[in-house]
């Protein structure tokens, strides 16, 4: 099975966008996905808009390595969301030449979620910017069930992301996701972890940002996922783990095993 792989920025998110394109080059990824906005009190973003010597390394890393910038991430979508408070970063994505921005769901409204993610949709569109919804179980959108109905309400212009580790953490369904039509998932999130009957809302979010493990390393029936998935869809790796050996080793590690793995 012969899939495009990227990394998305988590996985090192400690490293700025210049050496972690470097990292992934290094690593044998095909591209990356760029933390552009600060996600937690705990972890970086790189706006890179406000950094003209970090855009210009950033842009100089791409061209020397041949790395891709397949998206940009990620957009807390509230119900105090303006559509202009982002056109910045719809920018920023189109220099660097993204494909998706990656928005998360935080507004319990989802009929309003659904029309602040078609406003951002066409906000977009003239960048070639898309939007692809994320959905988490710890949020009003806990589930791909739910997922699916707000960005079919949003339009057939709004994508949906499918990771892993949420998917199997919400209980949803893999027929459901068989199901989807492929022209709603452009790619998909891929990792591993371990498995219990039940999580807290702590251990959700301590595994989803710093304890996820390589393909195959961990509980997750990833033979399922991926062959619900359309065939050849690419995979963005989003692996965030401790490791005394340092970010750059993590992105080399989930590279070798993933490959692996899908070989397989």
């Amino acid at each position: 099975m012969s899939r495009p792989l990227s990394a998305a920025h988590l996985t090192a998110i400690d490293l700025a966008p210049p050496r972690f394109i470097e990292a992934a080059a290094k690593a044998g990824f095909d591209g990356v996905g760029l933390r552009l906005l600060r996600v937690t009190d705990t972890s970086p973003g790189y706006p890179l808009s406000d950094d003209p010597a970090m855009l210009r390394a950033t842009k100089t890393a791409m061209a020397a390595t041949g790395i891709t910038v397949g998206d940009i991430e990620f957009l807390k979508v509230t119900p105090d969301t303006r559509v202009a408070d982002y056109e910045w970063l719809f920018d920023m994505g189109a220099e660097l030449g993204a494909h998706h921005l990656i928005t998360a769901p935080y507004d319990p409204d989802l009929s309003r979620l659904s029309d602040t993610l078609s406003a951002l949709a066409e906000a977009g569109k003239s960048r070639g910017v898309a939007i692809i919804h994320e959905f988490f179980p710890w949020t009003d959108v806990p589930d791909l069930d739910t997922a699916l109905r707000v960005v079919e309400a949003a339009g057939p212009e709004v994508h949906l992301l499918v990771d892993s580790l949420h998917f199997d953490r919400s209980g949803s369904s893999l027929a459901q996701l068989a199901a989807i039509s492929p022209d709603r998932l452009p790619f998909a999130h891929l990792c591993d972890g371990p498995v219990a009957e039940h999580y807290t809302t702590d251990e959700l979010l301590f595994t989803a940002r710093e304890a996820r493990l390589a393909p195959g390393e961990g509980q997750i029936d990833l033979r399922a996922f991926v062959e619900a998935l359309p065939d050849d869809l690419p995979l963005s790796l989003e692996v965030p783990m401790r490791s005394a050996e340092g970010a750059e080793a993590v992105l080399a590690h989930v590279c070798y095993i993933a490959r692996h793995w899908l070989a397989q």
